[in-house]
């Protein structure tokens, strides 16, 4: 008689849409998806292996007959037992099962197995960038450049899109830690207006504030906003839209302070919402160059078009 399934594809007990390789005494890790729409009959059921009984002959007549029946009962009896006990071994989850509880198929085996990685597998696998070069803003329809050395910032959730510089050193003014240069795009929210040019210079005061004043915990990371001047403004094309952008250089009590620069121009996709634009950059040795923040602005594309030009252009000179 036969106590154990052969081995074969069946349906997963865990996963009944796949299938699941049986090796003969326990569930392997490989899958597949079911190469046809109807799977037999007897692949539909789950449980343990079904014992095969026999039943041997009883003899008629004669004074041997009761004696024939006793033999067979007790045969059948052990059968029988033999059964229940390999089915609660398979229940309770034998060392040979690595899921635990998990029945062993009861259905006819199907071709060999094929190695399919599993999905706990498939997770683990480590995911590339597919283009470090470049952090793609999809809520507001544009993509920005990542400069040499500097990188994407994948905390930046619900705060904007955000390229940074990698390094973090000790603030000047004692309290927290700094970045030299981050640049970060937002959805303009909270007012109606479409100006680039209005927008630009409504912002570049909050921007400076947010960089070089008070942090998030009210602290003055550089010893807060001793003076500031404005260096460039001017009307500048980004992502084939009409933008505008304004920047100061800022001074603090402690350390070098550094520039800003606040740049509105709208989206080219969606509702075409107006889109804020700011940049800050460290001026002190070891600093990112101010001209990172032309070669960021001139990056900048629309995810619809990577042809779209823009730029700040060399020709555009401070405005009093």
């Amino acid at each position: 008689m036969s106590m154990s399934t052969p081995p074969g594809w069946y349906p997963d007990p865990h996963q009944p849409s796949v299938e699941r390789w049986w090796d003969g005494s326990a569930w392997t890790e490989h899958r597949r998806t079911p190469e046809y729409a109807q799977a037999a009959p007897a692949q539909q059921g789950f449980g343990p292996p079904q014992a095969t009984t026999s039943v041997m002959p009883v003899a008629s007549g004669g004074g041997g007959g009761g004696r024939a029946k006793v033999v067979a009962l007790g045969v059948a009896g052990v059968v029988l037992v033999g059964a229940i006990v390999a089915g609660a071994v398979t229940l309770t989850g034998g060392d040979d099962d690595p899921q635990g509880g998990t029945p062993a198929p009861s259905a006819s085996a199907k071709d060999g197995p094929e190695p399919v990685a599993s999905e706990k597998e498939k997770s683990a696998s480590p995911s590339t960038d597919p283009d470090p070069d470049t952090l793609v803003d999809d809520l507001n329809g544009i993509t920005l450049p990542v400069p040499e050395g500097w990188e994407k910032d994948d905390d930046s959730f619900g705060s904007g899109a955000t390229i940074q510089t990698p390094d973090i050193v000790d603030c000047p003014g004692g309290s927290g830690l700094c970045r030299e240069g981050t640049v970060t795009s937002t959805t303009v929210t909270g007012t109606d207006e479409t100006d680039p040019k209005a927008l630009a210079l409504g912002d570049i005061k909050d921007a400076a504030d947010a960089a070089f004043d008070k942090d998030k915990l009210d602290n003055q990371p550089y010893g807060g906003i001793t003076s500031h001047e404005k260096v460039k403004e001017g009307q500048v094309a980004v992502a084939g839209r009409t933008g505008y952008f304004v920047r100061w250089r800022v001074h603090t009590a402690k350390g070098d302070g550094g520039y800003v620069q606040s740049l509105s121009f709208a989206s080219s996709v969606g509702s075409e919402s107006m889109i804020m634009v700011r940049f800050n950059v460290g001026a002190g040795d070891g600093a990112p160059p101010v001209s990172v923040l032309d070669e960021i602005t001139d990056g900048i594309r629309s995810v619809d078009d990577s042809a779209t030009g823009g730029g700040v252009g060399n020709d555009v000179e401070p405005t009093p």
